[in-house]
């Protein structure tokens, strides 16, 4: 199991990027936003990475974070959803947008990623609704890949997910542990949490009292 990849850029294509190695050139699958997010050739660079082996085939795709792997994993764990469709879905709407439309159940919002049509997109959140807070709580780490060093770009022509200048990942996986340690449910936790964090940007302490609020008994 190939699981990260640090080295410098070779070039970067449209679907790809190809990162050398200790000699060794990878052809790593990603998707537009992580794309954007790396340097340019001749520059450091590291990414996780997600070995797909068939008879026929034998990939790599490529992510910024360990979290935005394990929606990876999770998404294609998932009947009908393929490395190429869970990348349409990341990139469409960020990790931490596909941990609020789970949480919430908005089959909508992951209607809106190319390739995945209503049956589809009501499969995903129907299969992995219960099953999201566990990636939620990973959060988003910092600058755990893209640049080796110095951090990464700011990801170019992404859409925005639901809430712009919603709560960072890593205060919602805060506010989730929080929740959870006071002994709410998964499930709801997280719905509180996502619902609470699209409407914008909060510190911890603030999104857990409004999502304390949101699961208080009317």
């Amino acid at each position: 199991m190939i699981g990260k990849i640090s080295g410098r850029v070779d070039y970067v294509a449209s679907d790809h990027v190809l990162i050398e190695a200790a000699g060794v050139g990878y052809v790593i699958h990603c998707a537009p936003p992580t794309l954007a997010a790396l340097p340019g050739p001749g520059e450091p660079a590291a990414l996780y990475t997600e070995l797909v082996v068939r008879e026929d085939l034998m990939q790599l795709y490529g992510f910024l974070t360990v979290a935005e792997r394990e929606w990876h994993r999770l998404l294609t764990s998932v009947q009908g959803v393929g490395a190429k469709v869970s990348l349409a879905i990341l990139g469409t709407l960020g990790p931490d947008g596909v941990g609020r439309a789970l949480a919430l159940g908005d089959a909508g919002a992951v209607k809106a990623a190319p390739g995945v049509g209503p049956k589809l997109a009501q499969r995903i959140v129907n299969e992995l609704k219960d099953k999201a807070p566990a990636v939620m709580s990973l959060g988003s780490p910092g600058v755990a890949a893209g640049r080796a060093s110095g951090g990464v770009k700011p990801p170019l022509g992404t859409a925005a997910p639901a809430g712009a200048g919603a709560a960072s990942g890593e205060v919602v996986a805060e506010a989730l542990s929080a929740l959870l340690n006071l002994g709410y449910e998964r499930g709801e936790a997280a719905a509180a949490v996502a619902e609470v964090s699209a409407e914008g940007e909060l510190a911890t302490p603030a999104l857990i009292k409004a999502a304390l609020k949101r699961l208080a008994p009317a």
